[in-house]
């Protein structure tokens, strides 16, 4: 292989492996998958373009074939930078951006029937420039700023970093642009254009692919969402709180609505959790908790829910407290003659941290890791803690003496 082809080998390569990657990745959906693919095929149609033409250019003299070849690649070239659009925006039709691509090719086309509009190909081989020689590049450029337009309006909406990559994607290809304009290399079989198309479609790939593994977590979190609420509301708790109500309604009739309106606003609250996917003020999760511990109190009079909550300017994920009460109620202190369990909230030099003790009967804390349901409110806890706001969650516990949970929330950054 002569020296000036060797380029294609590292485009082929990034050419063929992006399209198997697009096609056994399973985060990306369907339609984006097959833009993806088709704009993969368009930029292998444009890489054979190019070496077609450097070869007709450059060692087989055949004028009109040679016209047909070029005339194809100032076609596709606004076409690849516009099915980028659909990556960004799959929703619109774009018709301007169709038109505009449209009238490129129009003007194009007119070099196999004249040479006084676009480009042709002299007797003897040589490139011709007409008056309009120059749509592609101009119909490129404004595709890209437009283009450029949406990117920065992804950056702003999602304000994610990986946004960076659409930016970086977008510079390649003007800088090819320039390139292609101002310089004549005689080195390589491909344009700038082509390299830097190829380069772009991978990068957009990866950020396709974090966009959706992202989504992908957000789906998973809501699922588990859903077990911790389920986890939560317990049939033998509903039963039971029912059952007071119920006896209330005999022996104190006014105490009996003043719990079913506790329980409403419980039910209530742990419902708005599920749709919650940012973190709340620990006041909002203190009020949750304390009408939990209210209504267990109507049922359980030998318990007591203590608070001492003087640091609260800080977030944290929904349902984080109130399951480590729950917990510490229904398998801790419900035995002892005066149970109690302590809520505390506390300022530290990196952070805050959330305390609940109580005096229970206490349990083997490698227990949190079995597959059962016993603890699902506690992992769930200290998932979300970890992963919503890089926290940390310590358990300490002795039988017979009580357990220890320290939740540990670094100082957030102020949005």
């Amino acid at each position: 292989m002569k020296s000036e082809y060797i380029i294609l080998i590292p485009l082929l390569f990034q050419i063929v492996g992006l399209g198997i990657a697009v096609c056994v990745d399973p985060y990306i959906e369907k339609h984006h998958k097959k833009i993806m693919l088709f704009i993969v095929l368009l930029v292998l149609s444009l890489t054979v373009q190019n070496v077609s033409e450097y070869t007709l250019a450059k060692h087989i003299a055949m004028p009109y074939v040679r016209t047909i070849v070029a005339v194809y690649g100032y076609c596709v070239r606004p076409l690849i930078i516009l099915m980028f659009f659909y990556i960004l925006d799959y929703g619109k039709r774009h018709t301007v951006l169709w038109i505009l691509t449209g009238i490129n090719a129009v003007i194009y086309l007119t070099a196999l029937f004249t040479d006084k509009i676009s480009f042709y190909i002299r007797s003897d081989n040589h490139f011709m420039r007409g008056p309009l020689s120059f749509t592609c590049h101009t119909v490129s450029i404004v595709l890209l700023g437009f283009l450029s337009y949406l990117t920065l309006k992804e950056c702003i909406k999602t304000r994610k970093s990986e946004s960076l990559i659409l930016i970086f994607s977008v510079l390649i290809i003007v800088g090819s642009i320039i390139c292609d304009g101002i310089l004549e290399s005689d080195v390589v079989c491909v344009s700038y254009l082509t390299m830097a198309v190829v380069s772009s479609i991978v990068l957009y790939y990866i950020w396709l692919h974090m966009k959706f593994v992202r989504e992908h977590e957000k789906a998973l979190m809501a699922e588990q969402r859903i077990q911790i609420m389920m986890s939560q509301i317990q049939p033998h708790f509903l039963y039971n709180t029912l059952s007071t109500i119920q006896a209330l309604c005999r022996t104190d009739p006014e105490k009996a609505s003043v719990v079913t309106e506790r329980f409403g606003t419980y039910l209530r609250k742990n419902l708005e959790s599920l749709s919650q996917t940012e973190l709340i003020p620990v006041t909002k999760e203190l009020e949750h908790t304390k009408i939990y511990s209210e209504i267990e109190n109507v049922r359980f009079d030998n318990i007591r829910v203590e608070y001492d909550t003087p640091a609260t300017d800080f977030m944290i994920p929904a349902l984080s407290i109130q399951p480590l009460v729950e917990n510490a109620i229904r398998h801790g202190v419900r035995i002892r003659e005066n149970g109690i369990v302590k809520v505390s909230t506390v300022k530290v030099a990196n952070g805050y941290e959330i305390i609940v003790e109580d005096n229970g009967r206490g349990f083997d804390t490698s227990a949190i890791e079995t597959a059962d349901n016993t603890h699902i409110g506690l992992r769930n806890v200290r998932e979300r803690i970890k992963k919503m706001c890089g926290g940390t969650f310590q358990i300490e516990s002795t039988e017979n003496v009580g357990t220890k949970i320290t939740l540990h929330i670094p100082n957030q950054k102020a949005k």
